[in-house]
Formats: structure tokens, sequence, C-alpha cells
């Protein structure tokens, strides 16, 4: 199973890339995703992405093919491949 991952912002500069394809045998949940690529991408990644007890923060906001993880199954919500996968930080704005 193939997935695609895009990057903003920080994520962007932190991984060095606008999006990246991630390949599982098996099928995978957001929330493995994530794992997975905190492993890739390593501390500055995870520590964005998580907070001190290992959650994902409140304000990151994930959209599998333009929709919310959360009106799907939020992070038990199954990839299928081809899924594209946005992780979006906060939004600024004024």
């Amino acid at each position: 199973m193939k997935v695609k991952v895009k990057f903003f912002t920080s994520l962007r500069e932190i991984t060095g890339k606008k999006e990246d394809e991630i390949q599982s045998p098996i099928t995978i949940r957001v929330n493995e995703l994530l794992a997975s690529l905190s492993e890739k991408y390593g501390r500055e990644f995870t520590e964005y992405l998580y907070d001190e007890r290992g959650k994902v923060r409140t304000y990151i906001q994930i959209l599998v093919n333009g929709r919310s993880i959360n009106v799907l199954q939020g992070f038990e919500t199954k990839l299928r491949e081809g899924d594209s996968i946005a992780i979006f930080p906060p939004v600024g704005g004024g």
C-alpha cells in the first residue's frame, strides 16, 4: 500500500520536503502513519507533532483525501492505496 503525505509550513522546514510517499506492506491507520513519520524524521518532527504526554497536539489538523479525520474515524482511520494525507499546523490569520 502506498499513500502520499503533504507537509505544510513548519513541517515542510522540518522534513525538508513538500510531500513524501509512504509504503507499507499492510493497511495502516492514521496513528500508525504518524508514528512512522516521527521515526523517519526524528525528534524535531516528533516534538512538533506530539505533546509531552505523547498525544497529537490539538491544533494539528489532519486531512485524508480532503476530509478531516475528525469526521472519519479519528486517528483510527484506515488508510487505503493512493490516499492523500495532509498535515496542517495551526493557521494564523487576522
